[in-house]
């Protein structure tokens, strides 16, 4: 696994004085969490993230308890999604300010896989932002329908700022994600820290993981968080078989 390129720490969340707050927000497939949920919380918590998007989260058995045990060891409370939306799921931090959720299930091709968006609008200090995770489908016929819905879905939270995130199942090469991307900023062009690829976890060859923000969100730096302290390479390998992107924005106060 490479190191992260980028030395620099990512700023940490704050609420400015004008009314606008930085938050970090970090996108992460979590493969029902069957594999190591100590190692994986760690990850989590050694983020401090603001925002959690998660992708493939329990649906099954006692999902909720799963999801919640999650949450509270890694420091953040459940916001919305999970069987619900067969998959994606927010967790936030006790900074965030809940005005609405939302969980979003989307049409199904016959055979396939059912997909869903979990949203949600939240306020850090006077900046109000709506959330969405994805995970959109193997299949490009379909993925590019969904991704379509990304973008009305966020459009209609009805939010002057948003950001999106999540497992794209796509390189940016991608008709599906660079619809998106030239609709919304790319994390990762606007503003690269740390390592690029997500996938897989062990010889990390493509980025089909990512997060996006609407503009007049400022981007302060994004990727997959190597090298920060507290991330060891032992937990990214033994926590799932995505690596997580972590970005730090600004948001205006609305």
């Amino acid at each position: 696994m490479p190191t992260s390129p980028t030395a620099s720490p990512l700023p940490a969340s704050r609420t400015e004085p004008d009314g606008s707050a930085v938050i970090r927000v970090l996108s992460y497939n979590i493969r029902s969490m069957r594999d190591d949920t100590t190692a994986l919380a760690r990850v989590i918590t050694a983020c401090a993230p603001d925002l959690v998007l998660i992708q493939e989260a329990p649906r099954f058995f006692r999902w909720r308890k799963k999801l919640a045990r999650l949450a509270a060891a890694s420091g953040q409370v459940m916001l919305s999604g999970g069987a619900t939306t067969s998959g994606p799921a927010l967790l936030c931090s006790l900074r965030a300010t809940v005005e609405r959720t939302e969980d979003v299930l989307l049409p199904r091709m016959p055979g396939r896989h059912r997909r869903g968006f979990a949203t949600a609008v939240v306020r850090f200090g006077g900046a109000r932002i709506g959330v969405l995770s994805c995970h959109l489908s193997l299949h490009k016929d379909e993925r590019a329908a969904h991704g379509g819905l990304l973008l009305d879905r966020l459009a209609g939270l009805g939010t002057p700022y948003a950001v999106a995130g999540g497992d794209l199942n796509e390189r940016p090469t991608g008709p599906t994600f660079r619809r998106v991307a030239g609709a919304l900023q790319d994390g990762w062009v606007t503003r690269p820290w740390g390592a690029e690829n997500t996938w897989t976890r062990t010889e990390p060859e493509r980025r089909i993981d990512a997060i996006f923000a609407t503009p007049g969100v400022e981007v302060l730096g994004c990727g997959v968080p190597l090298g920060l302290p507290g991330i060891t390479e032992a937990d990214l390998r033994a926590a799932t078989d995505h690596l997580p992107v972590l970005a730090a924005l600004r948001v205006p106060a609305s």
